[in-house]
């Protein structure tokens, strides 16, 4: 057994000594197209923001100023059930981080065991018989304590724990991703409900001024002055115009429960009382497109599952090579349990095995083959998400510059229409046009006001959107290090 030793010792530092190489490609980030500025905003003479810091920083909705908003989105972290999907799934990939990150340590399993047997008399030819002559039953009490460790010599468990590590990050990006996303959603639809309720204190305005004109086309009317169409004419104005702000509460109803359901309560036991738009679009910093890689949590979730799969090709190139493991086994065995556990019936042994798998009908370069596949996949699929992440900006900063010069014009045609309508009603007061030039003049105006309304809803719903674009105020340093997926 002395001789054995020192081989056995030299092993063992040759593996400890082999296990600095790791196979397969080390991971770069794939490059990508980054323009020097964003389009809308080059040569258009219009500017988002010119705020001093470079990136949104907190809570991103209190740059709306609205307590209310703020309140709510605050709940999407706390009492959003997808979002908890999502965070329940980030746990998930933490833990098998640590799965991965096990086979670093040797195995160890210890049990206790009793058989009672008795060989075949045709084939026994050894040990003691009964007093037929045939083989008789023996005891065996065993209490054995097993170890074994391969070696990482070709670093498939590093890439292995490397591969689960990035999956983890890119799960805590998808978790951010999921929360802005639920965030803006929520912010969104705030929106929309306001400028709903601004819709319907412009139509309960718009019905009282009616009311008051028919009140007056029925005195003209007793008077001779006005005829029955007249009357009809105001009549059907106002019922249209009651109904129209009767409309606007179903859709205000489906906003308010889908508010309700995005933090997490039941939609009977919660509402929002009725207040008219308050705040206008915020000054929304920018940046450059090259600071967009480092704000977005989905271009981050994509880029760490490219880490993950080139980590999963050094995995597959790995099995290509043996396989050296270290075992080792010790314990109690005996006959009679009275001299189980005694110094004598110990019994020991330990060894290296080297295995090497010499054919597989091409198993393992076809797993090879499908790591490399993955992996240009993902590389696709995250070049996809920075290019969907620059449409995404250039889409709404798009909507913002044209909806801001909209909303000029928009206001100077409610002043126009106003205007308009001051002056045919006091000529239908004098008796110099028919009413139906009224109706026309306040159709105009209330249609007018309405667009202005709605023009104002959007600015704020693109604004929401090219925040989230730009990925709220979250960056890639508020990604998971490895150190921090890898504790418990």
């Amino acid at each position: 057994m002395t001789r054995g030793r020192p081989a056995f010792a030299v092993l063992v530092a040759a593996a400890v000594v082999a296990a600095g190489c790791t196979v397969g490609p080390s991971y770069v980030r794939p490059e990508v197209m980054a323009p020097p500025a964003y389009k809308e905003l080059e040569g258009s003479g219009w500017k988002v923001a010119q705020p001093s810091d470079a990136a949104l920083r907190g809570a991103w909705w209190e740059a709306f100023g609205d307590p209310q908003l703020n309140e709510l989105a605050a709940q999407v972290s706390v009492s959003n059930q997808k979002l908890m999907v999502a965070e329940a799934q980030f746990r998930q990939a933490r833990a098998l981080v640590l799965v991965a990150r096990s086979q670093y340590f040797p195995t160890a399993t210890i049990g206790v065991g009793y058989s009672r047997s008795r060989p075949s008399a045709t084939l026994a030819t050894t040990g003691g018989t009964s007093r037929g002559g045939s083989p008789s039953a023996s005891n065996d009490f065993i209490l054995p304590i097993d170890v074994s460790w391969e070696a990482d010599i070709w670093g498939r468990i590093r890439r292995n724990v490397e591969a689960n590590r990035a999956s983890a990050q890119a799960s805590a990006g998808d978790l951010e991703a999921t929360r802005l996303l639920f965030q803006s959603e929520l912010a969104q639809d705030y929106f929309q409900l306001r400028t709903l309720d601004a819709q319907r204190q412009l139509l309960d305005a718009a019905a009282a001024a009616y009311l008051t004109s028919l009140q007056l086309t029925h005195n003209r009317y007793a008077g001779g002055v006005a005829s029955a169409a007249d009357v009809a004419q105001a009549e059907t104005q106002l019922k249209a115009t009651q109904a129209q702000a009767i409309d606007v509460g179903v859709q205000r109803a489906q906003l308010e429960h889908a508010i309700a359901v995005l933090i997490g309560r039941p939609p009977a036991t919660f509402s929002i009382a009725a207040a008219p738009l308050a705040t206008g679009p915020p000054a929304i910093p920018v940046g450059v497109p090259s600071e967009l890689l480092e704000r977005r949590p989905d271009i981050a979730a994509a880029e760490r599952r490219v880490a993950a799969a080139n980590a999963q090709i050094g995995v597959a190139v790995a099995a290509f090579f043996p396989t050296v493991t270290l075992s080792a086994s010790a314990g109690f065995q005996s006959g009679s349990i009275a001299k189980w556990l005694i110094w004598p019936s110990r019994f020991w042994s330990v060894g290296p095995s080297i295995t090497q798998t010499v054919f597989d009908g091409g198993l393992r370069s076809a797993q090879t083959a499908q790591a490399r596949a993955v992996y240009d996949g993902s590389v696709a699929t995250y070049r996809e998400a920075v290019l969907g992440a620059f449409q995404d900006v250039e889409d709404n900063l798009a909507a913002l510059r044209i909806l801001e010069e909209e909303a000029r014009v928009q206001d100077e045609a409610v002043k126009a229409a106003e205007r308009s309508l001051a002056l045919i009603t006091n000529q239908y007061r004098a008796g110099t046009v028919s009413y139906l030039n009224v109706v026309v003049a306040q159709t105009a105006a209330l249609t007018n006001q309405q667009a202005a309304v709605g023009i104002a809803g959007r600015q704020l719903t693109a604004s929401v959107l090219l925040i989230k674009a730009l990925g709220g105020s979250w960056s890639t340093g508020k990604l998971p290090t490895d150190r921090e997926v890898t504790r418990e």
